[in-house]
């Protein structure tokens, strides 16, 4: 049995959340569909098996049902939400659609001690978070309950032939009390998995899988500055050393001295080979009179891997293309299985031609982005540059809502410079997941001097977030916020109006496109 927790995903947004929780808690875990093979389960060979929530209704004819090869695993189960009915299905109890839905918080009391529920008393009462429309009205043979909500008799059962457990509230949610607890309840006390997912192995197998990958080929990488491909860059010269190259291609679409900063820490700060290409002409061009941004990012994620394939041909013998591909742009851009929507297609995974010629290597590929800092942090990477914000691939070309122009830009870098230099000022950066400032293709009318202008208006935005799934807003003081809009009006040439995003993730998403 491996050390392992396979998750099935049938669609929850909340899906890559426990990926997460498990990790956290020190265990490696995947995440698959339903559709898994038998011949995949067999070689995952899972310590236990978490089923996720989903959109879908068990009461429809056509719905997903529960795959006999994870079930003749004999190994724990733990079936969540949409899981938990889906186990109920499955076992000959029943479900049925409730007029009276539960959304958001409810109160869950633990009617019997178990080992999920290890270290809470029966009887205990926890706020809990539920998203579910169905309920289970009976439960199957050889099941008993744990636990109920004022709306679900049944929010919580067991049984100790199966060693399946089934919960209808979300414990890896921070609203969930106690959901860490739970989870680890599962993995230590059901499971029996040891705790191996540690910053020091991490490191050494992505190590081995590099340079089993590459063995003594070439690689390039493409260099953004940020925390992920910076991260990237030292575990490649770790495991490959001179066979390295890292380009960094200046779009014309970075932060201001963005080209300078990197220099400093890739070559100076770290000693890798670096090799940077003047582009931004070729971007504006490519980009003139684009307005939607899903092309913005194929139009700039193509361009991009033209440029690296044009100067991997000046370096001769490079096979391979390294990039800082994470977990949530992977998330964002493409359905793991059938249910999950696409939400935008990232630079890293979304703009690549099919006919290119450099195989690709993608080491963070599976790892939250907590996970890399501390990879970073580990590797000696100056903390300046690992606790820096997230920055889109496709660069400011994302935060302009509209068409690219060098004007914008330009407005858009000097708005940015101020609003991160003031966060800085006051000790707030650090304690923003991410700050980013934005362009709005509107005017506003303003007065200053006495007279009036009629310019544009760009709006700032600070977001607090463990792990970029689900984020709310920071709560900058007015002050602090009246004191960046003061500057950006009269420092910026072209701004009349600044105004502060306070939507949360979901609905929103932390970027604008």
């Amino acid at each position: 049995m491996s050390n392992l927790i396979l998750i099935i995903d049938f669609g929850s947004q909340y899906t890559q959340l426990i990926a997460r929780r498990v990790r956290e808690s020190g265990v490696y875990s995947v995440v698959k569909s339903n559709s898994i093979s038998k011949k995949e389960l067999f070689d995952l060979n899972p310590a236990g098996i978490i089923l996720s929530g989903g959109p879908d209704s068990i009461t429809l004819k056509k719905k997903n049902n529960l795959s006999k090869n994870i079930l003749n695993l004999n190994i724990p189960i733990l079936g969540i939400c949409y899981g938990m009915q889906l186990i109920t299905d499955f076992f000959k109890g029943k479900v049925k659609s409730s007029q009276k839905k539960e959304f958001g918080h409810a109160i869950f009391n633990i009617g019997k001690s178990s080992k999920l529920f290890y270290g809470l008393k029966k009887g205990k009462n926890l706020n809990v978070w539920m998203s579910h429309s169905d309920k289970v009205i009976q439960l199957p043979k050889g099941f008993e309950s744990l636990g109920s909500s004022s709306n679900t008799k049944f929010a919580a059962m067991y049984s100790s032939e199966k060693n399946i457990y089934c919960l209808q509230f979300h414990p890896e949610v921070t609203h969930t009390d106690n959901g860490k607890n739970i989870i680890e309840n599962f993995l230590f006390r059901i499971c029996a998995c040891k705790k191996s997912w540690t910053t020091k192995n991490i490191i050494n197998d992505i190590i081995n899988n590099i340079k089993i990958q590459v063995s003594n080929k070439k690689v390039i990488l493409a260099l953004s500055g940020g925390v992920d491909s910076t991260v990237v860059a030292a575990l490649l010269n770790k495991a490959i050393s001179k066979k390295l190259t890292c380009i960094f291609i200046n779009t014309g679409l970075m932060r201001k001295n963005e080209v300078s900063e990197v220099k400093e820490n890739i070559s100076k700060k770290l000693g890798i080979k670096l090799i940077t290409i003047e582009a931004s002409t070729i971007f504006f061009n490519k980009l003139k009179n684009i307005r939607d941004p899903e092309k913005k990012r194929k139009i700039i994620g193509a361009t991009f891997i033209r440029i690296f394939e044009r100067e991997a041909k000046k370096l001769k013998n490079i096979d391979f293309l390294a990039q800082g591909t994470i977990y949530p742009d992977v998330i964002e851009s493409s359905s793991i299985g059938s249910k999950s929507e696409v939400i935008k297609s990232h630079h890293n995974v979304g703009g690549l031609p099919r006919d290119m010629k450099l195989k690709l290597v993608e080491p963070i590929r599976l790892l939250f982005k907590d996970e890399v800092r501390k990879i970073g942090k580990s590797l000696g990477i100056p903390s300046s540059l690992i606790e820096r914000h997230p920055f889109p691939g496709p660069g400011l070309a994302v935060r302009i809502i509209g068409d690219i122009t060098k004007e914008k830009v330009e407005i858009l870098q000097d708005v940015d410079s101020i609003f991160i230099e003031e966060l800085r000022n006051h000790d707030l950066y650090n304690k923003i997941s991410q700050a980013l400032a934005v362009f709005l293709p509107i005017k506003s009318v303003g007065v200053m001097g006495d007279q009036r202008q009629y310019n544009y208006v760009v709006a700032l935005r600070a977001v607090k977030t463990i792990d970029f799934m689900t984020a709310t807003v920071s709560e900058i003081p007015y002050n602090i916020l009246n004191k960046i809009s003061t500057r950006i009006v009269n420092e910026v040439t072209g701004v009349a109006r600044v105004v502060y995003d306070i939507t949360s993730k979901p609905p929103g998403t932390i970027e604008w496109e």
